[in-house]
């Protein structure tokens, strides 16, 4: 106790976020902010305070300082940055103000997430491309802060797949055709360097990725990454499918359409476990068997990204696409089993994420153990109701609605806004809280499981408090992972906001970053956001050829809708008035064409359709 005594008596630079409860003693120099969490702190404010408003990326600095007086009253939402001096209260040297007025949020704003869609793309385009030409021979996996490239390298398989994921959204969003020439030559690169065809087992299998030293090339046949070094990992398999099947929305290409069959024969044939459900995260490279004594430790496992990730990663995307029956059978067995076998009956506020072939938690692994990854979490509820709206039943409904109400106070920065990365899933006897695996930081992309979850699950619900959550994890993420200065996002951020800038957490493009949660983010939420809760319409672009459609229909669903909550406003087919849709279906019926066409849909909330209904 004395040593902890020791801490609390020490200044430290922090920050606190939060509504404010009371102005009127600005002038005075003092505010109150209601934390999330419910805590009311004291902020002094005074002369060596600057305030700003919150930027997009690409936008400039904009200081309110001269106005702070006026701008900080009751119900305004904000940052403030200082430092914590024990016994004398908050001193804030920084004011970020979400927004213009109280209650307003600039990332609700109808462009701001296509708008830093667009300012992801461009930096990622330049920074592996340059202006000129695109030619994925130049691809880099490691990209440092600035974008620039590193020497000597390899190119992995499933970065790649990420950047076209990011690249095609991006054209689904703005219709700019650079993009698209970027995620059709990068998926056309994936087919020629990262793809293997066994013709006899008739499936497709990807390589981790291809060693490239001096223009020769050293296939990798099995994953480099020090949890899977020397096997074949089904989440590999499944970011490999992230980026074509997202083109193969947009273009309906029969050649992409074949390799997703097949790769989907490869996980049948030999990651589903046939007798008990699921999915092994591991097969060994020769005889390509779960259960094979050179796995070691990963012999016979299944987890979280076996399991349940074919949903987010191309799942969900590929039914978009087809409306496929054998699609959403798989995306029903996903939810239930993740219903059936994930849930603690130990009453740990978390799920389980790591399990032996007969379902039996796996606490041994190597990094993971007995601990809660929150994004995993968040990432559940997310999806379960997205399937909910495809294969309604209550027990879907009711796990993403008990995450929902449980995760805030367990996985949360209750002070400081933001989410954990990873903590104990048991606490200790005792102790109100849940112990940090390594460290306080936050990640980028658990910051978007929970804008994702909480905007899906106010969407389905109606519940204010889920929109507060969104809003609070935008916020974080919209003030302290842009960066202004080199472009894109941070990887890590500190507990207080803070960029964490060393080792591979510096990096803007590794073996876990490229441009995939980051756009996924920017789409989802403004398709949530604009066509669900504020009932604005939106824009898509597509770009198919009506040979890859058997039954001659686009279908153009954004994501899985709630029944009846979007229709059809209007379409164009290459420039000019198009009236052969179905409004309803979200379907275009295109005219026969010898070659590709340039389809801009307009969707637009039903008339009497609502959040939460």
């Amino acid at each position: 106790m004395a040593e902890l005594d020791a801490f609390a008596g020490h200044p430290r630079s922090d920050t606190v976020a939060g509504r404010v409860t009371d102005g009127g003693g600005l002038r005075d120099g003092v505010f109150t902010i209601a934390t999330p969490g419910g805590a009311r702190v004291e902020v002094e404010f005074g002369p060596g305070t600057g305030a700003e408003l919150l930027r997009n990326l690409g936008e400039p600095y904009t200081d309110v300082t001269p106005h702070a007086a006026d701008l900080i009253v009751p119900g305004r939402y904000l940052f403030a940055h200082g430092i914590r001096y024990p016994g004398a209260g908050f001193e804030a040297k920084r004011l970020l103000l979400v927004g213009r007025g109280p209650g307003e949020y600039r990332f609700e704003e109808p462009g701001w997430w296509l708008d830093q869609l667009g300012g992801l793309a461009r930096f990622y385009r330049h920074a592996q491309f340059g202006d000129g030409p695109v030619d994925f021979a130049d691809y880099r996996t490691v990209l440092r802060l600035d974008g620039r490239k590193t020497g000597g390298h390899v190119q992995e398989t499933d970065t790649i797949s990420r950047l076209v994921y990011g690249m095609a959204t991006a054209f689904l969003l703005t219709g700019e055709e650079e993009y698209l020439d970027v995620a059709e030559k990068g998926t056309g690169y994936l087919r020629d360097h990262m793809r293997f065809v066994d013709v006899d087992e008739d499936i497709t299998y990807w390589y981790h990725g291809i060693e490239v030293d001096r223009d020769k090339e050293r296939k990798l046949y099995t994953s480099e990454f020090s949890d899977d070094f020397d096997a074949i990992p089904l989440y590999e398999q499944i970011y490999a499918l992230a980026g074509p099947v997202q083109l193969y929305r947009l273009t309906a290409d029969r050649r992409i359409r074949r390799d997703i069959d097949a790769t989907l024969r490869l996980i049948d044939t030999f990651f589903a476990d046939r007798s008990r459900g699921g999915y092994f995260a591991h097969i060994d490279p020769i005889l390509l068997s779960p259960h094979h004594p050179s796995l070691g430790s990963k012999r016979a496992r299944k987890n979280w990204n076996s399991v349940g990730d074919h949903a987010p990663a191309y799942l969900v995307n590929l039914y978009l696409a087809t409306g496929g029956a054998r699609y959403a059978r798989m995306l029903e067995d996903t939810a239930d089993t993740i219903v059936e076998r994930f849930p603690d009956p130990a009453g740990s506020p978390f799920v389980r994420e790591r399990f032996h072939e007969d379902w039996t938690p796996d606490t041994g692994q190597a990094w993971q153990r007995d601990r809660a990854v929150v994004g995993h979490n968040l990432k559940i509820a997310w999806n379960l109701l997205r399937i909910h709206r495809l294969a309604p039943k209550p027990e879907y409904a009711r796990l993403a609605v008990r995450i929902g109400e449980t995760m805030p106070a367990v996985g949360s920065d209750r002070l400081r806004g933001g989410w954990y990365d990873v903590v104990e899933r048991v606490a200790r006897d005792g102790e109100p809280f849940h112990r940090f695996a390594w460290h306080d930081r936050k990640a980028w992309w658990q910051q978007e499981q929970a804008v994702l979850a909480y905007l899906v699950l106010h969407a389905e619900t109606g519940r204010e408090e889920f929109r507060e959550e969104a809003r609070a994890a935008a916020a974080f993420y919209n003030a302290f992972f842009l960066d202004h200065d080199e472009g894109a996002v941070y990887f890590n951020v500190l507990a207080d906001g803070m960029p964490y800038l060393l080792g591979d957490e510096r990096l803007k493009g590794s073996h876990a970053m490229s441009f995939y949660h980051t756009a996924e983010l920017c789409y989802l939420a403004a398709v949530y956001g604009n066509l669900l809760i504020e009932r604005r319409p939106m824009t898509f672009w597509f770009a198919p050829d009506p040979a890859g459609l058997p039954d001659g229909l686009l279908r153009v669903a954004p994501d899985l809708m709630p029944p009846g909550a979007v229709r059809i406003d209007g379409v164009e087919v290459d420039g000019s008035a198009y009236d052969a849709y179905d409004a309803g279906a979200l379907t275009v019926r295109l005219p026969r064409s010898a070659g590709r066409l340039r389809v801009r849909v307009r969707l637009a909330p039903a008339a009497g359709d609502g959040a939460g209904r």
